[in-house]
């Protein structure tokens, strides 16, 4: 016999992907959800904590818990593409926004260390959001060594960087170094991002080489943890 709270569960759960109940509403309270299914408050939470747990809902102080969209988008692990090519692939459409784009002539100590970079060298500094369905879901913070990006526009940022570099700079750019961590939000997150009670942001790191191995890129790609699925794909070595 299924316990009870696998029931509910089971039964939030296609109400959830058939869409009667829609992504971003908070669903009824503990109380009312009680009261609809004639159970304990406690079957209840075991109810919401597994559909906590398999990303379905995200509770929120103050709030409730909120539907999670489960219809996730996949971002590669270990593949080197740009947003812009991912964005080909999506049915609904993303707008990026530059919020800087400017030139450090003296980088601190940290840009320094990343970009192994020698005191005479600049990086270009690019700040950019990635909308999707009107909300603002990753953060994206790069930062290029002149040396190999002499020049850059908001209208290359706001397009495709890569695209201009390896179009019109003739760049081949070969492998990346990538870190996944999951982190607080930071001021920036919360200020650029669209968080909405999300205790925590998926970032990944990534250093960046062209050809000849010459490091020329450090990113910071900053997500909203309900929206992506991050996929890579492995064999097993004989």
């Amino acid at each position: 016999m299924t316990s009870k709270y696998l029931t509910i569960y089971n039964t939030l759960v296609e109400q959830i992907k058939s869409g009667s109940i829609p992504p971003q509403t908070l669903l009824p309270s503990e109380h009312e959800l009680t009261d609809q299914f004639q159970t304990s408050r406690e079957t209840i939470r075991k109810a919401l904590n597994l559909l906590s747990q398999n990303g379905y809902i995200q509770k929120v102080r103050g709030k409730g818990s909120i539907v999670i969209d489960v219809t996730k988008l996949d971002f590669p692990v270990s593949g080197l593409v740009s947003f812009k090519e991912l964005a080909d692939k999506m049915e609904t459409k993303p707008r990026t926004n530059v919020h800087e784009l400017s030139l450090i002539i003296k980088p601190d100590h940290s840009i320094r260390q990343q970009l192994q970079l020698s005191a005479k060298d600049q990086v270009w500094k690019v700040i950019r959001t990635r909308e999707i369905g009107g909300k603002k879901i990753i953060l994206d913070k790069d930062f290029l060594n002149k040396k190999y990006v002499p020049s850059l526009t908001e209208e290359i940022c706001g397009n495709s960087i890569y695209e201009y570099l390896e179009k019109d700079l003739s760049l081949t750019i070969s492998f990346a170094k990538k870190e996944i961590i999951v982190e607080e939000p930071t001021d920036e997150d919360r200020e650029l991002l669209d968080l909405e009670g999300f205790q925590n942001v998926v970032v990944i790191k990534s250093h960046v080489y062209l050809e000849d191995a010459s490091l020329f890129q450090y990113t910071e790609s900053r997500h909203r943890p309900d929206k992506f699925r991050f996929v890579d794909f492995a064999r097993r070595k004989r």
